[in-house]
């Protein structure tokens, strides 16, 4: 029998839109954008629910798995956000990790994270193995997934429930934001392009200065040539230079 551990009091820490079920169950189901019934909680999940936003939702979801040590399996499926990709932002934070603030590889809009440390993030990692069905809504399909990954259960995590502490606040805000404004995936991808062109702006000056330096550089060599060139002729001819003479020599 594999062992198993009690996960942190009032396990899930953190609240969120999910359905709980056996919290000694190995899997956690993220269904992206998608709302089901309880079914994956039939099937045996510890957890099922949403993730919309590809940075907080992240970080919520990190927060409730690694604060359960028997959770070994994250199965993500479900409809894709549109705009956020969190569902994809998720799978790259667990095989690539986070520099500067931000998923690496990400394709979501606004992909950073801001209350996971690299402590939790390794841990994380090591903890669960991703299971990629995005855009998958077939009950069947994600039923079979969760007792598969029971049936391969490998024990609880060699480790204590880890605590991380997110600013719910902060997602108030986002929450709100996105209810003033429906399109808050379109809006996401609009200020994503804009920060880009803006980059592309700044690569450009850069570009053209150095095109302008490179120009200049080129032209101070020729001024160079032309001042040593009479230099020389200076030095050959002290009595001056009898240009027509020069002219009329044949090779």
């Amino acid at each position: 029998m594999v062992e198993k551990k009690e996960p942190a009091k009032g396990w899930p820490v953190l609240k969120g839109e999910y359905d709980v079920g056996d919290p000694k169950s190995p899997v956690a189901v993220a269904t992206t954008g998608s709302h089901f019934s309880l079914f994956p909680i039939k099937a045996g999940a510890a957890i099922a629910g949403p993730f919309k936003t590809e940075n907080i939702g992240i970080e919520k979801l990190v927060a409730n798995v690694i604060s359960n040590p028997n959770i070994r399996f994250l199965i993500v499926c479900g409809a894709e956000v549109k705009g956020h990709i969190s569902g994809d932002t998720m799978i790259s934070f667990h095989k690539y990790g986070v520099k500067d603030g931000r998923i690496i590889n990400a394709k979501g809009a606004i992909p950073f994270i801001e209350n996971l440390t690299p402590e939790v993030i390794k841990r994380f990692q090591e903890q669960v193995q991703i299971i990629n069905m995005i855009d998958v809504e077939d009950e069947a399909k994600i039923t079979q997934a969760i007792k598969d990954a029971i049936a391969k259960d490998p024990g609880a995590f060699p480790a204590e429930p880890m605590l991380v502490q997110v600013k719910e606040k902060e997602e108030e805000v986002l929450e709100a934001g996105a209810a003033l404004k429906p399109i808050s995936g379109e809006l996401a991808i609009i200020q994503s392009r804009l920060r880009m062109i803006k980059n592309d702006v700044k690569d450009i000056g850069y570009m053209t200065k150095f095109t302008m330096g490179w120009y200049a550089g080129k032209m101070e060599g020729v001024a160079i040539g032309i001042v040593l060139c009479v230099a020389l002729l200076a030095l050959l001819f002290p009595g001056g230079v009898d240009w027509t003479k020069l002219m009329m020599v044949k090779p």
